[in-house]
């Protein structure tokens, strides 16, 4: 079984002052560096990144062994860094993509194994916590050309996730599941 990890790393961070795909820890490690390592650590290959936003910045900050997708209509919203992701995973023989945001500095890798497991082409699971929908999602290749055309301006996948009853993989005993739209 093989699965594409895939970072949304693209979109400006209005709420946030700034894009999170340049943030940093308070120790100094980028959040994009955590999350490629995050993936890798559960078993993701390829692992790829969705930048917009202060590409060339973040590009940077990107570790090599992970794959950088620039998506020229990041200002489009969340959907268009959605397609690319996926679009850039239909070039590896992964079965399914973990998708999770750039903005989740403290995920675990065993949130993210926990979601993987038993991953096909027509998996379709997203981690919870304390019952309410988090990161990472896991969606199946024969899913990736329905959610494409599913999502729309700033929304993401969980519409799709919803209609077609995503697994609910409970994950808070592994951590919080939030997500950081403040800067620290």
């Amino acid at each position: 079984m093989t699965v594409c990890g895939v970072v949304l790393a693209a979109g400006a961070g209005t709420r946030f002052g700034g894009p999170k795909a340049l943030a940093r820890t308070p120790g100094g490690e980028p959040w994009l560096t955590r999350a490629v390592h995050t993936l890798r650590a559960a078993g993701c290959d390829p692992v790829v990144v969705v930048l917009g936003a202060a590409a060339d910045e973040a590009a940077a900050l990107v570790p090599p062994d992970a794959v950088v997708v620039r998506v020229a209509q990041w200002s489009m919203g969340l959907s268009a860094s959605v397609r690319a992701g996926l679009s850039a995973a239909v070039e590896s023989a992964a079965v399914a993509a973990l998708v999770v945001p750039v903005d989740v500095p403290e995920l675990p890798a065993s949130a993210c194994r926990r979601v993987m497991q038993s991953a096909d082409a027509s998996a379709l699971r997203q981690a919870t916590y304390l019952g309410a929908s988090g990161h990472p999602v896991l969606i199946g290749r024969a899913h990736w050309d329905a959610v494409a055309a599913h999502v729309v301006g700033d929304r993401g996948a969980g519409g799709y996730l919803s209609v077609h009853r995503a697994a609910r993989i409970e994950c808070a005993d592994l951590w919080h599941g939030r997500d950081r739209d403040a800067p620290d």
